[in-house]
Order: structure tokens, then sequence, then C-alpha cells
């Protein structure tokens, strides 16, 4: 057996040679061929690196500049589906040419991980999926995946202002990524996550099957909404339940700095902010400001809120409830719940039309963190804690801290693929952001250090992330190879607790060879 092994290798290496290396040489062109043989025009929603477009198509969903950078690894391909045969296409021709495929829908993955990859790749980039549909008369509305928050929510109010959706703040995020990794924003008290209404989903599997709910199962259905949609195919559309909202609603920011009493402040507002009544959600944002003394910094608390009701009614209750705050009737604006997430978006209130813009954010580089915090801080935890803002590499950095409980708690921790719910006091988002390359390190590093020290605070039998804000220091997959159900726990487990394992069997079942696949995707048990 040696001998002929031995001796077949040389007429492999000549074969090879002068015919299937024409094949192994050429696999971006056979992957246009092959696009082009199963879509007409195909040339008019393919972007490869040699077309005058390619660039400003690349960019134009990157929010993180931290991976558009010339060393960034680059597609060799960006396709922009007008329809589902196109989809299905893409799939097919990545499949059998040896591309990776990424998933972008609005370009907001922290970790770049829908538009970036280190083996060869193309981005399937749903930006022409962006249909909005609302039907008032049934309170739902089907929205595509490439639409963003803002678009859903601008199709919403313009329609009816007693009707809403519990997604998030950022009016630019996609939908596709934001809803397949839950969705918490500011009426996540009253009604939880976006992806607690989901009701129907229009899913492309990796043999290019179209499924609806009925069709995919429960099973599967239950995955896509929390547990990561490009994990398990492509999600096209989503048909969501819209909630009710009042015609008026109050927002108010209180600023607290370190001579203001905000740690006290703070400390006060972990023991009372789940417990307050579900129609009032609040969050603490803390950063770095100028201080009143001439070329001094000081650290700030801005205690956010949103009521869904009148501030004749609201101002009584905080003054019962949270008197420290101090909240007085000049501190709120009542406005329409569509207003208030451009109020919470920093951003006009008018004209709504915002929303629809795409480029309305700036762009920075950036690295961020989750953690869900069960048991309050010290104040002497939180003095630490708003003092590392005034280290250095914290110009535009910035730490989130939303209230949970309401009807957070009211929903089990198996219910959806995201377990974070009942015994939450609030979840911390930390970003931290720089403008010029060489502080990359000085800012990572500062984050990091945040992180660490906030170890003590957050959940003691098992620290949980926040899959939408991905962070691949928890751990990744092997992209070029298997990756066993231990190694990938490591991150899965921060993510989705007891979920992970019911995930783990579904990717198992829907797409055994693992196609849909990243630093973070769920892998099947058995890969090839």
């Amino acid at each position: 057996m040696k001998f002929l092994q031995f001796s077949v290798l040389p007429f492999l290496i000549v074969i090879l040679s002068v015919s299937g290396a024409n094949l192994a040489r050429h696999p971006h062109r056979d992957f246009l061929r092959c696009l082009s043989l199963r879509i007409a025009n195909s040339s008019t929603i393919t972007y490869t690196q040699n077309n005058p477009s390619y660039s400003s198509v690349l960019n134009a969903s990157i929010h993180n500049t931290r991976f558009s950078t010339p060393t960034t690894p680059k597609p060799y391909a960006i396709i922009t589906p007008l329809k589902t045969s196109h989809v299905q296409s893409t799939i097919y021709c990545s499949k059998n040419h040896g591309f990776q495929l990424r998933i972008r829908s609005g370009g907001h993955d922290v970790e770049g991980v829908s538009y970036v990859s280190q083996v060869p790749f193309v981005i399937l980039d749903l930006v022409n999926f962006r249909d909005v549909k609302v039907d008032t008369k049934n309170e739902v509305a089907w929205v595509q995946s490439g639409a963003t928050t803002g678009e859903l929510y601008y199709g919403i109010a313009s329609k009816t202002q007693t009707l809403g959706f519990p997604a998030g703040i950022c009016h630019t995020i996609g939908i596709g990524g934001h809803l397949s990794g839950g969705g918490f924003g500011i009426l996540g008290r009253r009604y939880g996550l976006a992806a607690d209404h989901i009701i129907d989903a229009k899913l492309v599997d990796a043999n290019g099957r179209v499924l609806r709910r009925k069709s995919m199962g429960e099973d599967l259905f239950w995955a896509i909404r929390g547990g990561g949609g490009n994990t398990f195919g492509v999600v096209l559309a989503w048909k969501i339940k819209l909630v009710p909202v009042p015609p008026v609603v109050t927002v108010f920011t209180v600023n607290k700095n370190l001579e203001q009493n905000a740690t006290k402040t703070f400390h006060r507002w972990q023991y009372i902010a789940h417990k307050l009544p579900r129609d009032l959600f609040t969050t603490v944002w803390v950063m770095k400001v100028n201080s009143s003394q001439v070329g001094r910094k000081t650290v700030q608390a801005s205690f956010k809120g949103m009521f869904l009701g009148r501030i004749d009614v609201l101002i009584p209750l905080i003054q019962y409830a949270f008197p420290e705050l101090g909240l007085a009737r000049e501190n709120c604006t009542e406005m329409s719940w569509v207003q208030s997430v451009l109020y919470f978006g920093a951003l006009p209130i008018e004209p709504v039309e915002i929303l629809l813009n795409r480029s309305a954010l700036p762009r920075l580089s950036l690295k961020a963190k989750t953690d869900y915090i069960r048991q309050p801080m010290s104040e002497t935890g939180i003095e630490g804690f708003m003092n590392m803002f005034l280290e250095e590499g914290t110009d535009f950095a910035i730490t989130m801290i939303e209230a949970f409980g309401g009807k957070m708690d009211e929903i089990r921790e198996n219910e959806l693929p995201f377990p974070h719910r009942s015994g939450i006091l609030f979840e911390s988002v930390y970003i931290v952001q720089w403008t010029n390359e060489e502080d990359a390190g000085l800012c990572i590093n500062w984050m990091r250090r945040l992180y660490s020290y906030m170890s003590s605070y957050a959940s003691k039998s098992l620290r949980g992330a926040y899959y939408n804000y991905k962070d691949l220091d928890l751990g990744t997959n092997n992209i070029n190879g298997y990756t066993s159900y231990e190694q990938a726990s490591v991150w899965g487990l921060k993510y989705f607790r007891n979920n992970f394992k019911r995930l783990v069997r579904i990717k198992t079942m829907i797409d055994p060879m693992n196609f849909f696949s990243n630093e973070q995707s769920i892998p099947p048990l058995l890969s090839p």
C-alpha cells in the first residue's frame, strides 16, 4: 500500500497541474459564471473588486470603521439580490465554488462578522430587501431584513400614532440582525424583546428551500428569534405583532456628575429601577464630560426615562419612588412614541423623516462588551467604575445601563434563545470609540480592564453577554475546520446559557454541513 501511494502521487501532481489546478486557480471566475447561468443580468447585482462601485457598496453599511482599513480582508464579491431566487442562486454558487457567505442587513455587527472573514468569502447584502408593510387593522407588519429599525418605525408612525414596536433606539440598525439576536429597547419593560413579537418569518436554508413558520417547524422558528438568523439560513422577512402605545409619552433626562452625587444617585437607582411600573423605562448613561472647573474633566451619569403616559402622572410617581433623582417638570418633555426613539438616539425629534436617513450617525471605530447584573453594586464599586472614565482612551467611551424587570421578569429563560430575563436588575452595554487608529490599542485595553473590573459585580455563576453586541474576546469557532461543542460553548453559554445545547441540535438538523458559519455561529454536532 505504501508503494501504491508513492507511485500514484506523481501522476496526481501531473493531472492537477494540467487540469484540476485550472479550477483551483479560478474559483472566482467559476463563481461568477455560476451566477450568470442562474441569474439573468447577474452583473447588475454583483460587485467585484474591479467594479468602480465596489468600495462604495462595501463601505455603505460598515458602521464600525475598525473593519474598513486597508488591511481588512475584503470580499471577492458583494451580491445585492433583488428577489428570493437571487438569494438561492448566491447560496448555491457560494457552496459549490468554495466561498464562505457572510450575510449583511444593516452592517452594525460590532465585530464585523457580517462583512469580514479570514477565508475567501462573498457578502450577501440585503440592502434591497427593505420593504415595510404595516397592517393597522390586524396590528401586524411584514418587514424585510434589509430595512432598518428607523424605516420600520417610520412605516408604523406614518399610519398610526397608537401602535409601536419594542425594538432598539438606534435607527440605522438592520432589522435582520437586530431581530435575530433578540432586540431590547425602551419598550422592553412593558413588552419584552422585539423577538418576542415575531409571529412568522421567511427563510432560505442551505439547500435553497424557502421556508415559512409552518414549513420550517417550531424548533427552527424558535432558534432564529434570538439565536442568530445567519447561523441557520438567510431570513429575508419577518412578520411582527405591533404593540399599543399612547398617543403621548413623556421622556426625561437628569444629569448628575461626580460632584453632584452621581455615585449615590446611581446606587439608589439600582434598587428601584427594576421595580418601577412597567410603563416606565429608565436607563443611566455614564461618560466623561467637561467639568465646571476650566481644563478639568468629570464623569456624568445621565438618568433618562420614557413613560407611557403624561407628565402629570410621571412626576408624582418618580417623586414618591425615587426622590433622590430630583425630577422636575423642566426635565420632562411630552411627545409621540416615535419621537421618543429619536430623543434616545440623541437626534432632533423633528422631522421624523430623519428615521429614513441611514447616514445620520457618525461612524467611528469601536469595541463593545455587555453584562447582566443581578446584585446591586456597592457605592465603592460604583465609584471605582466611574473613575475609570477619567483615564486615557475614554474621550468617546460610554456605558448604557438599562433597567430590566417588568415584562422581562415574566418570560421564561427558555422561551426564546435569549435567556437573560427574570432576576436581572439591569443590562450594561460598554462601548469605547476612537477616531485615530493609533488609539485603537489604548482604547481596547481600557475596555478590557473595565470589563475585568466589573467581573466582581456581574452574574456570579455564569457571566452573561448579549449576542447583538458580539464580543470575540469571549471565544471563537475555528473558521477553517471543525469546532467542537466544548470549544463553542465557551462563548455560546455566555450568550445563550442553557439554550445553547438546543441551538446546537437545531443547527445539526437544518445545516449539518455548517455552510452558514462564522466566528460565533452555532456549530453542528458533527462537522465534516
